[in-house]
């Protein structure tokens, strides 16, 4: 990697880190700079402005872990339904980089960027969507299998995974206690063996 690229990468990780922590809107620039230790010269040479910034943070810091962490675990796992079970687990209770008292990075872009700017909204449509469709993917490949009943409305059942995902994290954030995360965890269950 030369110098530029690795320049680039590590402004977008620790500016990712800040934001994660601070959120967008409250993060300057000047802080980014502060804790990148570049100067106002090297941020602009790569990047034009703080919002040109944020959307590379979408798609090159968020996009390669919400497939790490979000898609590829529901393609690896023979069941369908414990698939589903055990990403949830982990995002929830044993992932180190989603924070309980920062919530999902994703969420808090969505929730605090897309009134405002229609290009972070594009992006993290796009993530939301790929999501959507793995997890869908997953039901149908259940339901092929016998694991899942054929009744099963996976667009429905991926909507309700989601939501509630979104709504526990924000709980958790809001309480500072993965305590919540283990409620959630408990009735999914419950749900998901509904599904069978």
């Amino acid at each position: 990697m030369k110098k530029a690229e690795a320049t680039r990468l590590m402004i977008l990780q620790k500016a990712f880190e800040l934001i994660y922590v601070k959120g967008y809107q409250t993060t300057s620039i000047d802080d980014i700079i502060a804790t990148t230790k570049v100067t106002k010269g090297a941020f602009y040479y790569h990047f034009k402005s703080k919002d040109e910034m944020g959307l590379a943070i979408i798609n090159e810091i968020l996009k390669p872990t919400l497939t790490n962490s979000f898609i590829e675990p529901l393609q690896t796992e023979e069941n369908p339904l414990d698939a589903i079970y055990n990403l949830m687990d982990n995002l929830l209770m044993k992932n180190d980089f989603l924070k309980v008292e920062y919530g999902c990075p994703a969420s808090n872009f969505t929730q605090e960027m897309t009134p405002w700017n229609s290009e972070f909204n594009k992006a993290l449509n796009v993530l939301t969507q790929e999501w959507t469709k793995a997890i869908t993917a997953t039901i149908e490949r259940g339901k092929k299998s016998d694991t899942i009943r054929k009744d099963v409305n996976a667009k429905q059942v991926t909507i309700f995974v989601m939501s509630g995902y979104w709504g526990i994290r924000n709980l958790g954030k809001l309480e500072n206690s993965k305590k919540v995360y283990v409620s959630y965890l408990k009735q999914l269950k419950i749900y998901l063996d509904s599904l069978k």
